[in-house]
């Protein structure tokens, strides 16, 4: 199948009759007559509804064209129809010129083009205007061309498979030194996959995260449980139960319980379906109701029910009467760390409080010491890692270099960088190094390839480079690496790289095989167009200018010199020139060719623009999980604040024989709940002293393989102020927490306590 979109030129009128400013150069006007964007290549209304399309006054708009002409969902926009004749006039753009044919139009929804539902900056600031079949056959009416195809959307019988071959024979077809740009909908695909990454990438770490840490408070609630029944198994075993029998006496209802929870789990997930999914793709997601993955969901309920029942078979067993009883005969040797509270002169409720914290005791005083140290140790560890993560994520985002903005600022021309703007950037003592290049879709291997070709051999200001080095001779290439990734090719290896077919000579590269010197993360860089790929992050080449024929650079020079020179210029000011003062000398070597341009009858209209970083789709979204990292932390935070709390309490439950002994022997009511508030100092100063260099390593892994996925330079960082805080938080939070277990402990009944002795 074969669909035909059109491009008339109708723009958005003002008051005066002159198209609205920005809409003739920023607002692209497309149809189709034959179904495409209505059976083909879908639209998606997110606002509003989709056009009548037999109604010549109903118009859709993107968002972004919206924006950029000042209207909303239900307005009347004036709009004019010119012919291409009338566009070639000076006096275009101005009232001087009328349209051929002026309509009222309602604007009745904004649309998301099925290859535009994620943008980065460059896509974001240019809009398109979709005009219904019933105008385009008014416009058509009065002027033929304007049904001029200016893209075909082609769909394959044979899928994707056959697309390299259809592409060739497309190319063949076309007269000598035509443009043409082609795009698959697999470059769409891949560059949704990027976008939604770090939410995924993110989101599967924090979700091992919390699923840790549910696991290990399970583990804590199992024990305590099964510990509480330790009494009535001794009396079942004394009273003739069989060792089998006394050991699975409770562990049947903690087994009823895992199940019971993890199928309330699973009953959540489902509920909370319809939120899913999250980030940029949600708008357009074509069922957003209820949905049950039996392999993430049955995954997961095998995971609970697997790790929380065999801790509990294993609890249950280990504390069975006939185990303790063996267990129990040994001697127990001491914390080392008690011995040295009491040899440094630490109050005796101190060296209580530190035993209670460090020794599980024996018998039916028993207390699982060791998982709650192990509890507090995950949950820093975890806390710390989550915010580890948060900060590279941060810093990824200030940071325009690590996505592959490895400059200050871009000259970027409506037609090519004049020379006078080099002479200014060579003179100016605030520039510290620029380099300049062009934007083609040249073919690699056969794969169409967003490409940058360096305006010299050695350039100085490139791509932030991953790994190998840049360009330093002609028979080199610099690729991304999703694009190696697709080429199934690495550094060192080679490549063949062609432009166009031999009839298109000499706007023709023959192919010609070049080495792999290096991978970097690619900037998003270019201009935005319905099907033209740019650069961004991991998908992208660089090449030299040597492999581009002679006759091919002839064959692009203007007889203008004004219109000669880069297509792009990548500046990098000297260290200490400030962002403002920076930008605003840029701004007055723009200035400059703009004025020359004005004077020159063959640059009339152009342009030199300063662009600042140009985020691309993976940065634009990140805000989809930007307080992804802040909920999961302080969900840790309270998990392990209450895992404390738990822990306390069975403790004073587990130990009111030893607290009413303390208090007959002379312990006051404070010194009781000194020994509790010792007893979770100790604990959480455990957790701070081994779980935070655990959690920053931790976090320091998690960020790098992040960084990799989603082809960003490596930068972790440890957010030492945040760090700290954590280990002061820790100790302030064990001690509040303490507060209700320790008046618990400072009231134990001596009297009735000790009567069963």
């Amino acid at each position: 199948r074969v669909r035909v979109l059109a491009g008339p030129e109708i723009v958005a009128l003002a008051s005066n009759g002159a198209p609205v400013a920005g809409a003739v150069n920023d607002v692209t006007t497309v149809g189709s007559v034959d179904g495409e964007l209505s059976v083909q290549d879908r639209l998606t209304a997110v606002q509003g509804r989709l056009a009548d399309a037999g109604r010549a006054d109903e118009i859709t708009m993107t968002a972004s064209a919206a924006e950029l002409i000042g209207v909303h969902v239900g307005q009347v926009i004036p709009l004019g129809f010119y012919t291409a004749a009338q566009t070639e006039q000076s006096g275009f753009g101005t009232p001087e010129v009328m349209p051929r044919l002026r309509v009222r139009a309602r604007l009745v929804g904004i649309v998301v083009f099925d290859n535009q539902v994620v943008q980065d900056d460059i896509d974001r600031a240019y809009g398109f205007m979709v005009v219904t079949p019933a105008l385009i056959r008014r416009v058509v009416g009065l002027s033929p061309a304007a049904a001029a195809p200016v893209e075909y959307g082609l769909q394959l019988d044979r899928g994707s498979g056959v697309a390299r071959t259809v592409e060739q024979e497309f190319i063949r077809t076309l007269p000598p030194g035509a443009a043409y740009e082609i795009h698959a909908t697999s470059v769409v695909a891949a560059q949704v996959e990027l976008a939604v990454k770090p939410e995924s990438v993110a989101l599967g770490a924090f979700g091992v995260i919390a699923g840790l840490v549910a696991l290990v408070l399970g583990i804590q609630a199992i024990s305590r449980q099964l510990r509480w029944g330790d009494e009535e198994r001794r009396v079942l075993r004394a009273l003739g139960a069989g060792p089998v029998a006394a050991a699975g006496d409770g562990l049947i209802g903690v087994l009823v319980a895992v199940l019971l929870g993890s199928a309330l789990a699973v009953a959540v997930a489902v509920g909370l379906s319809p939120l899913s999914p999250l980030g940029p793709v949600r708008p357009v997601y074509p069922d957003p109701g209820i949905a049950f993955d039996w392999t993430v969901l049955g995954l997961g309920f095998a995971v609970l029910v697997g790790g929380l029942g065999s801790a509990a078979v294993a609890f249950s067993y280990r504390g069975a009467p006939h185990r303790v009883s063996r267990i129990g005969s040994g001697r127990t040797r001491g914390s080392s760390i008690t011995r040295g509270a009491e040899a440094a002169g630490v109050p005796v409720a101190g060296v209580v409080g530190v035993r209670f914290a460090l020794e599980p005791g024996r018998g039916r005083t028993a207390v699982p010491v060791r998982s709650a140290l192990l509890g507090t140790v995950l949950a820093v560890a975890l806390l710390v890692a989550t915010l580890g993560f948060s900060s590279g994520l941060h810093t990824l985002v200030s940071t325009p270099s690590l996505y592959g903005w490895n400059w200050n600022y871009m000259l970027n021309p409506s037609d090519d960088v004049p020379p006078q703007a080099i002479k200014l950037l060579n003179a100016d003592p605030d520039v510290a190094a620029w380099s300049g290049a062009q934007l083609a879709n040249s073919q690699i291997d056969g794969e169409t390839v967003p490409t940058l070709v360096s305006y010299t051999t050695h350039p100085v200001v490139t791509p932030s480079v991953l790994s190998g080095h840049g360009l330093d001779g002609e028979d080199q290439i610099v690729l991304g690496p999703a694009t190696l990734a697709v080429l199934h090719k690495r550094v060192g290896d080679t490549v063949i790289v062609s432009y166009g077919a031999p009839d298109d000579a000499p706007v023709y590269i023959p192919p010609t095989k070049v080495r792999i010197v290096g991978s970097a993360t690619f900037p998003a860089v270019g201009f935005s167009s319905f099907i033209a790929d740019h650069t961004s992050m991991g998908t992208g080449a660089l090449i030299a200018p040597g492999i581009v024929p002679l006759a091919f650079h002839r064959a692009l020079l203007s007889p203008d010199p004004n219109l000669n020179g880069p297509e792009m210029v990548f500046v990098r000011l000297r260290a200490g020139v400030g962002a403002t003062a920076g930008r605003a000398n840029l701004q007055r070597i723009a200035n400059a060719p703009d004025k020359v341009f004005a004077g020159d009858p063959n640059a009339a209209g152009n342009t030199v623009t300063v662009l600042g970083a140009q985020r691309p789709v993976q940065i634009v979204n990140y805000k989809s999980i930007g307080a992804t990292p802040v909920i999961l932390a302080g969900g840790l935070a309270a998990g392990a604040i209450v895992a404390l709390a738990l822990t306390l309490v069975a403790s004073v439950r587990h130990r009111r024989r030893d607290l009413a002994l303390l208090k007959a022997l002379g312990f006051t009511p404070r010194q009781l709940t000194a020994v509790v508030a010792w007893q979770a100092t100790v604990t959480a100063a455990v957790g701070v002293i081994v779980g935070i260099p655990v959690g920053i390593i931790l976090g320091r892994q998690l960020w790098t393989l992040f960084a990799r996925n989603i082809d960003a330079v490596t930068d972790p960082t440890v957010p030492v102020v945040s760090v700290i805080l954590v280990g002061i938080g820790a100790l302030v939070f064990a001690n509040l927490v303490a507060a209700l277990p320790g008046r618990i402990a400072a009231r134990t009944p001596t009297a009735f306590v000790l009567r069963a002795e």
